[in-house]
């Protein structure tokens, strides 16, 4: 798909300094956070990724001057949510383009998911136990409330773990990346192909 807009040098600019005032770690948080947009992306099945991240950077920065001035919070959040809109609007163009034979193969791919999803219970439980009972109890208890709750809960934690916040994310990052290879390896050996 064709790109129609390109994002301004000064958008850009704008975005960096939005993401932090340290230009080295705003570089590195824009990389990360265009990949984890694309694999959000590819994960939900969308029609061009690679596009649609291009579209989130895009859509942020018309509104980033204000933005920097009006929005409380992490800024990658908002990144976050225009992307979730992207996704609505992207199956909406899936769906009233849709023929007979996509319908029929996503028929076929619910049915997968759904035998799936008890391995994947299955393979999750298998891998937490497999965890420390130190990183097992970190993992569960960082995930375990939810909107202000979490906020609040996650400092707690780390504050606990007399640790900053930025750790504690780092530390649950790392053992969230092995807990999902483990995952991926365990649904390898026990899902039925299609």
């Amino acid at each position: 798909m064709a790109r129609d807009s390109a994002l301004p040098p000064e958008s850009f600019e704008e975005i960096l300094v939005w993401l932090n005032s340290d230009r080295d770690v705003a570089a590195s948080m824009y990389l990360q956070l265009r990949d984890d947009l694309t694999k959000i992306f590819t994960m939900n099945r969308c029609s061009d990724p690679e596009w649609l991240t291009d579209e989130t950077f895009d859509r942020v920065g018309k509104k980033v001057v204000v933005l920097r001035q009006t929005y409380k919070g992490d800024p990658r959040l908002y990144f976050y949510g225009v992307a979730r809109n992207l996704i609505r609007e992207d199956l909406k163009k899936v769906k009233t383009q849709a023929s007979l034979e996509d319908i029929e193969h996503r028929a076929q791919d619910i049915e997968f998911k759904e035998e799936t999803a008890d391995l994947r219970e299955e393979c999750l439980q298998t891998c937490l136990e497999e965890l420390s009972a130190e990183k097992r109890d970190l993992i569960l208890n960082y995930y375990a409330k939810e909107k202000q709750a979490k906020i609040d809960h996650r400092a707690e934690l780390a504050k606990r773990l007399n640790t900053s916040v930025e750790t504690l994310r780092v530390r649950v990052h790392r053992i969230r990346n092995s807990l999902e290879k483990c995952i991926e390896q365990c649904l390898d050996r026990k899902a039925p192909r299609k």
